[in-house]
Formats: structure tokens, sequence, C-alpha cells
């Protein structure tokens, strides 16, 4: 069972005043928890598979695909930039 002291302690670190009475709940209510995590250590597990996700869930990946566009349209897009090197749009560093 969790001590006073202990319950006392948990509230200073977590910076929570509790009354006399909130002290002896909560030295209750964490007792109970501990136990119940006790329990949870008792079960077997040595054929069960960990998982990170309920669901078995895989990327599905496309292939990139060229698409042609119009050059003449590309080339008034360039030409319309404020900051252009050769047939590209110059941009400021993102980092």
């Amino acid at each position: 069972m969790v001590s006073l002291k202990e319950v006392l302690r948990i509230s200073k670190l977590a910076r929570i005043q509790l009354s006399d009475a909130e002290l002896e709940k909560y030295q209750k209510e964490l007792s109970s928890i501990l136990d119940f995590v006790e329990k949870l250590k008792e079960v077997d597990l040595e054929n069960i598979q960990p998982t990170s996700h309920p669901l078995s869930i895989e990327n599905i990946w496309r292939k990139d695909k060229v698409k042609e566009r119009d050059s003449e349209l590309r080339k008034k897009l360039i030409e319309k930039a404020p900051l252009k090197e050769q047939d590209f749009i110059k941009v400021k560093s993102v980092f």
C-alpha cells in the first residue's frame, strides 16, 4: 500500500495542495491502481505479437507520372516571376 508520505511527496512534485482527507483518498486510489498494475503483470503474453496499432496498415506507394504541360504557358509563367534563374523560378531559402 502507498504510504501517506509517498502521496504527500507525489502531490508536492505535482504542485498540488491536498487536505488530510484528500491525502487518505488518494492513498487508497493510488494503491488500487498499483494493485491493478500488479495483476496486469501476471498476464501471460508469451505468444502475443506486439502491436502499435490495432489495424494492419501499410503504405501504398504509387509511381510518379510525368505529365506533359504546355511549354508556352510555362515560359509565360516563368517570365512573370519576380526572380528566375535559367528556366526555373527562384524562391527564398526555406531553412
